[in-house]
């Protein structure tokens, strides 16, 4: 992971799981707000499957995980660091977070490589993941046919989940 940049740089987003375009949270969190989304992969993490979505925490160099680069509207940034703060758990400064936001580099397709905030399981989690967690082979939670039925995450709000539920009825 990259050298701590300062909290309110704007990097876009490398997310790996439910926020994946196509995913439950993606489509509450993200859809309409973004510029851009691209496949991309990570190094130096490793992948776990969770109650619901996976978590990635830091792991050796050869590791990697599978996910998309996401760039937010220039006039939505602010929104979806919000949003996507509250719904992973995670408090600038705080001790107990659920995950943290830290800094990384994002690998695209064409080999170019991107600067991207990414949220990794903090500890004491990360530890017990290492420990005793199931780790996804080849760290693509997709690849694995999992799916959220609906909103997940250590900080997602039950009226987002109500919307959510509201916006599939519609659609």
């Amino acid at each position: 992971m990259n050298d701590r940049p300062a909290e309110h740089e704007r990097l876009p987003f490398f997310v790996y799981g439910t926020l994946r375009p196509g995913e439950a949270n993606h489509a509450w969190a993200l859809r309409g707000r973004t510029a851009a989304e691209q496949p991309a992969v990570i190094h130096g993490a490793l992948l776990y499957d969770g109650p619901g979505y996976p978590y990635a925490v830091q792991g050796p160099a050869d590791a990697a995980v599978h996910g998309h680069v996401v760039t937010p509207h220039e006039a939505a940034y602010e929104e979806v660091l919000t949003v996507l703060d509250r719904l992973e758990g995670y408090t600038p400064g705080a001790p107990d977070n659920d995950y943290d936001r830290v800094a990384c580099d994002a690998v695209l397709p064409d080999g170019t490589t991107v600067g991207a905030w990414v949220y990794l399981a903090a500890e004491p989690l990360a530890g017990r993941l290492r420990a005793a967690g199931t780790p996804i082979p080849g760290g693509d939670w997709l690849a694995t046919g999992r799916r959220a039925a609906g909103p997940v995450g250590p900080g997602v709000a039950a009226n987002e989940g109500r919307a959510f539920a509201a916006a599939q009825e519609g659609a």
